[in-house]
């Protein structure tokens, strides 16, 4: 029979497996669906912004703050792993916070699990715009990703970086359907067309209007 594993190697074979994971989808997150990285609005000032500890614009403390790693703006557990007991109390607002994550500027509740894990798997680290250089702490917008070149982006400068760094796949700049020198390039396919082969078939085109592709 094989020889039983120690509670000691389960901890280290687990925390190596969690340490992988991190480093292995570090470059695949998609930061719509982490809680540090949502849509805020103020409670005085009405502005909306990134989930954050402090209001960016007039500092105010929020009444309801979000837990930037599991969500939640309640703890309603009687027996959980919660570092403040609280048996038979559900508890809101500052009752629940226990830390605010260095990185991400958020509030971080009082559970162990997300007090211990979240600083390590933030997902705003590194998060520091490649346009404007402004890391999380000195802008109130939300954090991006650009979809070419994987760099992050600041909420006011993404539309207009990922408009100057698509790129073409195709080795030239010809029409795909007529082999002239095309200007029109589609934004999903990344394929060249002319003046001729942009319009689509049976749909008439005003003066001035402009092309779409989809």
């Amino acid at each position: 029979m094989p020889n039983k594993k120690t509670g000691q190697r389960r901890k280290a074979e687990k925390q190596k497996s969690r340490q992988k994971e991190i480093r292995t989808a570090r470059d695949n997150l998609d930061f719509g669906k982490f809680p540090c990285n949502v849509t805020m609005e103020c409670d005085k000032c009405k502005r909306k912004q990134k989930n954050r500890a402090f209001c960016y614009f007039c500092q105010s403390v929020q009444r309801l703050p979000t837990c930037a790693h599991c969500g939640k703006i309640k703890c309603i557990l009687k027996t959980g792993d919660c570092v403040v007991k609280h048996p038979g109390i559900f508890t809101v607002g500052m009752a629940m916070v226990g830390a605010i994550c260095d990185y991400c500027e958020a509030w971080v509740c009082h559970g162990r699990k997300c007090l211990t894990s979240h600083a390590c798997s933030c997902p705003l680290q590194n998060a520091t715009c490649v346009e404007c250089e402004r890391y999380v702490w000195d802008h109130g917008g939300r954090i991006f990703r650009c979809s070419y070149c994987s760099n992050y982006l600041c909420e006011d400068d993404q539309f207009e970086h990922q408009a100057s760094c698509q790129v073409l796949d195709s080795e030239n700049y010809k029409c795909l359907s007529c082999n002239k020198l095309g200007q029109y390039s589609c934004l999903r396919c990344k394929n060249c067309y002319c003046e001729d082969h942009v319009r689509r078939k049976g749909f008439k085109y005003e003066k001035k209007q402009t092309y779409s592709m989809s």
